[in-house]
């Protein structure tokens, strides 16, 4: 007939309908609510244009945004968000929101492509205020905030300082002079990661055994579980290990000469547990230091199996927790570790193997423990 859409919308309104929102024609067998189906989560980041027209037709027949959702597997809060996004006001009525599928897709295609022009390269003002503050050596976080006190009014003269670093440092974005990069304190052309994730070297050469796989023996129940850790001296550059039995809270102190790395600590727990009879010595719990990178060498030495704590959790060494606290009675925090003899590390394990003990029922870690050598 030669008429336009709009033309032809107005001669057959339900027809024009469905041509603008893309529904199937009435004469056509309507396909099965997807609410009948079991809902498979979808693979893809993004909406498809299938989805939106559906969510167009949910929405013409009053359904909730959880029941739209659940139909394709989304989570409600990307329907929710899409409608907002990407619905418009109805012409003629702007206090009714309506939601057209292909303008919809058509919208978010737009705001798809990468990478987008930065805040700071469209505007002029914002850019010159900018890089003059700069060549003031100003930093990025104080020109941020002189900003804001300056407009107050005009959110579109107010930056975060990592826009400022990116207008700086990203290649694609040329937003600020190059060479205003050199007047940060830093004074680098290039921003420096923090980690390399790609070259970091694992801490630990063998698998760990997690705390999970450790012998429910161990709860206390049999004598000769043990937990260690380090105490550290002055700058770091000391230590003391500390072991701690779990049934009977008897302390031993290593005395660690050498310093505190990995092979330095496995050979002075080997000395120190091979003084123990075998049957004491059943199992080491320890914390995920690297001081324990050489747990393997450990356990092929001595037959004693290492277990480690999850990370950031140090309830799980309860026992010898306690012990480094009293510890620091004798050794306090600063105190260079070094200086101490083999024969003061054990005049100290003495004393605190002397304290009676309320959890023992008042009687002392060395108490208990000779009990069960007598046994």
């Amino acid at each position: 007939m030669g008429l336009t859409s709009k033309e032809a919308s107005r001669l057959h309104e339900r027809t024009g309908r469905e041509w603008r929102n893309g529904r199937i024609a009435p004469n056509r067998r309507r396909a099965p609510v997807l609410a009948e189906q079991e809902p498979v989560p979808s693979s893809t980041r993004y909406l498809r244009e299938d989805e939106r027209i559906h969510i167009a037709d949910r929405l013409r027949e009053k359904a909730s945004v959880r029941a739209i959702a659940a139909e394709p597997g989304r989570s409600p809060s990307v329907i929710s968000r899409e409608i907002r996004r990407n619905g418009m006001p109805l012409s003629g009525d702007h206090s009714r929101w309506v939601y057209r599928p292909h303008a919809a897709q058509r919208r978010a295609g737009d705001r798809r492509p990468r990478p987008k022009p930065g805040k700071i390269g469209q505007n002029v003002e914002l850019r010159d205020f900018i890089q003059a503050h700069l060549a003031m050596r100003w930093s990025p976080e104080q020109i941020c905030h002189a900003l804001r006190r300056r407009f107050p009014d005009r959110p579109e003269m107010h930056v975060v300082h990592e826009t400022i670093y990116q207008a700086l440092y990203v290649q694609g974005r040329r937003e600020l002079r190059r060479e205003l990069a050199g007047a940060l304190r830093t004074g680098r052309t290039r921003r420096k990661p923090h980690r390399y994730a790609a070259s970091r070297r694992p801490r630990f050469s063998h698998p760990r055994v997690m705390i999970s796989e450790r012998p429910a023996e161990a709860d206390r129940a049999v004598p000769g579980h043990w937990e260690g850790d380090l105490i550290i001296g002055k700058d770091g550059a000391s230590a003391i290990g500390t072991l701690v039995e779990r049934a009977t809270r008897y302390v031993m102190l290593v005395h660690l000469p050498q310093g505190r790395g990995a092979q330095d600590v496995s050979t002075a727990l080997q000395t120190t547990v091979q003084t123990l009879p075998r049957h004491l010595v059943k199992s080491l719990t320890w914390d995920q230091g690297s001081e324990m990178a050489a747990h393997h060498a450990f356990t092929v030495a001595t037959e004693v199996p290492v277990y480690f704590c999850a990370p950031a959790s140090p309830w799980q060494r309860g026992s010898d927790e306690n012990t480094n606290g009293l510890l620091r009675q004798y050794f306090p925090k600063g105190t260079d570790l070094s200086a101490q003899r083999p024969d003061q590390l054990e005049t100290v394990a003495a004393e605190l193997n002397s304290r009676p003990r309320k959890t023992l029922d008042w009687e002392t870690p060395a108490e208990r423990l000779h009990k069960l050598l007598a046994a």
